[in-house]
């Protein structure tokens, strides 16, 4: 009983107020950065199969595959395959199917032309040379679609990476490999 007495006269005390300021700030500071609550929410997304009108008679009506890969783990366990789609109006959109994965502040897709290393080598690679973000992830799991830019070079490209952007690390990535 006296420690708690001895606790509540050293909080009434102005030194007291502002370490007590101080641990709540700090606090705050730290649940704001690391969003530790996200790793208890899944966000699920089911996007459709894109679909657009083909842009001249005669054309494919479905979207064909323009390269494939499959998620490794990094960061976190991290599992579904990557597709990139032209579509027959000649749109490329990436796909993400399957995808399961932790969820954490400020992830990102990036189209990349770091090679996919597993294990920790490849957790800080996928921002070091050209990359080219798709935007926020939409959700930790599920079926996601992401516009690829109409002036994107593929052959540069030869990795996706669902990466981190607050702590600079993949959570996971898949190599791109040319369809034939």
């Amino acid at each position: 009983m006296r420690a708690v007495t001895a606790l509540v006269a050293f909080l009434r005390r102005p030194l007291g107020i502002a370490l007590s300021g101080l641990a709540v700030l700090l606090l705050a500071v730290g649940l704001y950065w690391f969003q530790p609550w996200k790793l208890w929410v899944d966000e699920t997304v089911h996007d459709a199969l894109p679909t657009a009108a083909p842009a001249t008679a005669g054309a494919r009506p479905g979207p064909s595959v323009l390269a494939t890969g499959e998620l490794i783990s990094h960061e976190h366990t991290t599992k579904g395959s990557v597709r990139i789609l032209q579509l027959p109006n000649g749109t490329r959109t990436l796909r993400l199917e399957g995808l399961d994965t932790s969820n954490g502040p400020d992830l990102r897709v990036l189209v990349t032309d770091a090679p996919v290393k597993k294990g920790t080598a490849g957790w800080r690679v996928f921002d070091d040379g050209k990359h080219v973000s798709l935007g926020k992830l939409k959700g930790n799991k599920g079926d996601q679609n992401y516009d690829l830019p109409a002036d994107l070079d593929l052959a540069a490209y030869t990795s996706v990476s669902i990466w981190c952007d607050r702590f600079d690390v993949s959570f996971g990535a898949a190599e791109l490999k040319r369809a034939t």
